[in-house]
């Protein structure tokens, strides 16, 4: 399944992984350094796309992880306990979501 790209501005606006965020943007919008942003990716938590130009560009779903990392952070969390309970957060999210799919399926 080909996943195609959104051609439109609105289909833009309203797709959650377009990267639409500069590395400085981003951490402006989350009052984080370029740094943090940066660590995040050497971590492997968030990877974001590449301009033509070389340079990070985050989607809307990059910088809420983000921000729920440096929450963690924020809270005392090592940077690379706060990745592992962001991680296993998105895999407990997932795992019920296709629950509840597919007990809907069942009823």
């Amino acid at each position: 399944m080909t996943i195609s790209e959104p051609t439109t501005a609105n289909e833009k606006f309203d797709d959650e992984d377009y990267p639409a965020y500069t590395m400085g943007r981003a951490a402006d919008l989350l009052g984080t350094t370029q740094a943090f942003l940066r660590s995040l990716d050497e971590a492997n938590l968030i990877t974001p796309q590449r301009s033509a130009g070389g340079h990070r560009r985050y989607s809307r779903y990059q910088l809420r992880i983000a921000a729920r990392a440096r929450e963690l952070v924020d809270q005392g969390t090592p940077l690379e306990a706060a990745c592992r309970i962001i991680i296993l957060e998105d895999q407990l999210a997932e795992a019920l979501e296709r629950n509840a799919t597919l007990n809907q399926k069942h009823d």
